[in-house]
This record gives C-alpha cells, sequence and structure tokens, in this order.
C-alpha cells in the first residue's frame, strides 16, 4: 500500500494495521505488581523530561558527577568507579562479566534460579570454564556450602544472584566476600532485583562488583544499569584497557592483559569516558541519566533504612494477605526476597486464565513463572513506588476477586484485613 501521509511504500503492513500504527501511543495504564518492571515513580517521569544537553556540556558531565556520588550512597560505598552503563540491568551483568573474565578464567556460579543459570550462559560466552553448584528452587545455599565450593575450585571469580525473581528467594552474602578474599577470588554480585529494596551494603560485604537495574526496588523505568568496582576489580579491568584507534593520542598507554571482547561494555573504556579524561566511548542515554540520577535522588532522601522498612512492611503485608485467602506461599520463607512473593497456584485453578482476568478487569499485572515452576507460582511484587499500601491492598482485593470467580473458596475480606493490620502494627 501506499501511504497518504508519506507517499512512501510501505511493505508488510496491511491498511488496517497501518491506521493502527499512526494512532497516538496511549497505553492504558496499569498497576505492575510482577516482579518488574514497577510503575516509575512519577518524579522520575518528569526528570525525563527535562532538556537535553550534550554529552560533554559541563551541566551534563556534573550531572554525572552527581549520579555518581548519589549511587555510591545507594550502594553503600566509596568506591571511585561507580556508573551507569547505558541499557537494560543484563547489560550491566555483561558488562562486568566481559571485562573481568579472560579466557580459561575459572568462574564459579551458585544456581538457585533461572537467573544464576544466565549468569553461568554470559561468562561460558566470556570464555571462561564455568563451574556451577545448584540447590532447589525455592532454597539457597548454606554458608559452608560456598566456602566448601569455593576451596574446591579455587574460581578466579565468584559470581552470583542476590535476589532471583524466577524463585523469589534471596542469597545471603553478608560473609561471601570475607571468603572470597581469603581464596583470592572477585565476587560478583547481579543486584538487579534488590538494590534499594534491601540492605547490600557493598563495602561492610566486600563485594567486589556490584550491578543492578532501575525497573524494580529503584522505581524507575528499564533502560540504564548502574554498577560499582572497587579497586580490586578495576585494577583487573584496567590492565585490559585497549584505547579505540580512532581516540588514541601519542600518551596513550594500554594494559598488558588481553582486550575485553566487547567494545560496548567494555568498562575499561567505560571507566575513561566517566572520568574526568571523558574519553568519548558512547553517546550518553541522556533522558536515562537523568532518571538514574532521579531514582537515586529519592532513595538517598527518603533514607536507605527508611527505604528497606517500606520494603519489608509490604512483603509482611503482601504475605499476610495470600495466607489469609488460603493460599499457600512458595518456597524457604527465611530466605524470601523483601520485595517478591511467590505464591503456589491452587489446585484447579488455571495459572493464565487468573492472570488475564486481574489484567483486564483490574488492569493489574502479576507474574508468571519459568522453568521447572511455570504454571504452578504466581510471583508479586510490591517494590520501588509499588511498596505502598494502596498498591498492596488493591492487588489483594482485585485476586480476591478474581480468584472466587475462579471458584475457588475463601473468606471475602479477610486478605485486605490481615495486610491493613500488618500496616496498622508498623505505623503503631
Amino acid at each position: 500500500m501506499t501511504s497518504r501521509a508519506t507517499g512512501l511504500n510501505i511493505i508488510h503492513m496491511d491498511e488496517a494495521r497501518m491506521v493502527e500504527a499512526l494512532d497516538d501511543l496511549n497505553p492504558a495504564p496499569r498497576l505492575l505488581m510482577g516482579p518488574g518492571p514497577i510503575n516509575a515513580d512519577p518524579r522520575v517521569l518528569r526528570a525525563m523530561n527535562a532538556q537535553l544537553l550534550g554529552q560533554f556540556d559541563p551541566q551534563f558531565r556534573a550531572y554525572m558527577r552527581q549520579t555518581s556520588e548519589l549511587l555510591r550512597a545507594v550502594f553503600q560505598t566509596a568506591n571511585r568507579a561507580t556508573l551507569v552503563v547505558d541499557g537494560t540491568a543484563r547489560s550491566a551483568i555483561e558488562a562486568a562479566l566481559v571485562s573481568l573474565i579472560e579466557p580459561g578464567d575459572r568462574v564459579l556460579v551458585p544456581v538457585f534460579g533461572r537467573f544464576g543459570h544466565l549468569i553461568a550462559e554470559i561468562a561460558q560466552r566470556c570464555g571462561a570454564e564455568i563451574r556451577t553448584i545448584e540447590t532447589e528452587w525455592g532454597s539457597v545455599f548454606p554458608a559452608e556450602v560456598l566456602e566448601e565450593a569455593i576451596r574446591k575450585h579455587q574460581p578466579k571469580l565468584v559470581a552470583v544472584c542476590h535476589g532471583d525473581t524466577s524463585t523469589t528467594m534471596a542469597q545471603p552474602l553478608a560473609d561471601l566476600g570475607r571468603v572470597c578474599r581469603a581464596h583470592d577470588a572477585l565476587l560478583y554480585v547481579d543486584a538487579t532485583a534488590t538494590l534499594g529494596g534491601m540492605d547490600l551494603p557493598a563495602d561492610a560485604w566486600q563485594l567486589d562488583v556490584v550491578s543492578a537495574g532501575l525497573q524494580k526496588c529503584l522505581a524507575g523505568p528499564s533502560g540504564a544499569a548502574p554498577l560499582t568496582l572497587n579497586a580490586r576489580a578495576e585494577e583487573r579491568i584496567v590492565r585490559r584497557r585497549h584505547t579505540e584507534q580512532g581516540l588514541r593520542t601519542s600518551d596513550a598507554v594500554d594494559g598488558d592483559g588481553p582486550p575485553i571482547r566487547s567494545n560496548y561494555f567494555d568498562l575499561a573504556m567505560i571507566l575513561d569516558y566517566w572520568s574526568d579524561k571523558a574519553l568519548n566511548h558512547h553517546t550518553e542515554a541522556t533522558s536515562m541519566l537523568y532518571a538514574t540520577r532521579e531514582c537515586a535522588r529519592i532513595l538517598v532522601k527518603e533514607g536507605l533504612a527508611s527505604a528497606f522498612a517500606r520494603h519489608a512492611r509490604a512483603s509482611n503485608a503482601v504475605t499476610a494477605g495470600l495466607q489469609a485467602m488460603g493460599l499457600a506461599l512458595f518456597g524457604d520463607q527465611r530466605h524470601k526476597m523483601a520485595n517478591v512473593t511467590g505464591v503456589l497456584v491452587p489446585a484447579g485453578v488455571n495459572a493464565e486464565k487468573l492472570r488475564r482476568a486481574l489484567l483486564t478487569h483490574f488492569g493489574i499485572e502479576i507474574g508468571t513463572s519459568f522453568g521447572p515452576l511455570q504454571g504452578k507460582v504466581w510471583r508479586i511484587g510490591a517494590m520501588g513506588y509499588n511498596a505502598r499500601p494502596d498498591a498492596v491492598l488493591a492487588t489483594l482485593a482485585a485476586l480476591e476477586a478474581v480468584l472466587a470467580g475462579e471458584g475457588f473458596k475463601l473468606p471475602r475480606g479477610a486478605a485486605v484485613d490481615a495486610a491493613l493490620a500488618v500496616y496498622s502494627e508498623s505505623a503503631g
């Protein structure tokens, strides 16, 4: 067909689809109560509307420095190398691993859900010699099991997920950094789903590298990935620095290690870009930098302890409400993430049909599951901007209604009452 508006030939698009594609973008309102993404804080969305600047404008470089400083408070670190990787949370995972791992390096990955498998796959693509240990989904590793695996395999790098949303479990990490230091291994932590919602003091726990994303506890949109590196990790990465030919100057000094196998995710070059050198690497995603700065500013202004307590209250309210409905929680509740709750799908209830009903009738989205949990577990998130009473109560009330509509017998009103009781107790 030919578009009357442009006169261009439109290939592979029938007229009805073309008319729809030319409509204004106007998505229906949703309350995103799954494992992420979540609804961004309105203040973050407003910040993203700010005037665009060039990446070397003095104002913009100041915003980059401010973002680093705010993120140091979020990561609870003094690390100089604290920055943002442009891309979703996975971009920082890949940047960390491809920059730290040299071909043939032994990497240990504890797997307790989908995202442990992801870390192992990315590390393998980096040329690592992979060693994995696994535990049943819904559980985590005892500290002694991790220590024994490190002693046995003597890895150069231990790469672990803090909170795996696929199982809603959080791996305890307070002692792991110390163990890795004792065996001369670096420790990388994927904190995509926990940073800002659970305590994760990078320096106190001796975490060498930590990465995250905005779209969960940090209350932003997906598309930017905060990352921090300590001096141990930075030293390993900088020895692999190789300046792009088109940027080289007569005083450029390369490292003596093998080049990092990605250009875009080359943290040695990204570190130079974020440093006072301002050595061009990519064009910074301006609006996402604004979003990251605002996410970190909001969290620091609230106070980390307050944010952690807010997420814990929301978690307790969700679990109390689900149990009041007669639903069973999934996994070892001693190690449940503070921001995502797994609940077993009751016998006789179609998991996907119920999720569609929630979305259709109430505009509320909850999560499905992966792998061995597919169709067996729902995942309900209460994090970031959505870790607040009205969002939790609305979700529980809607879930109760659609469950009753599916013939599930439950005490009507009990879920909201139980959640309200949690909030009332914490307010007292």
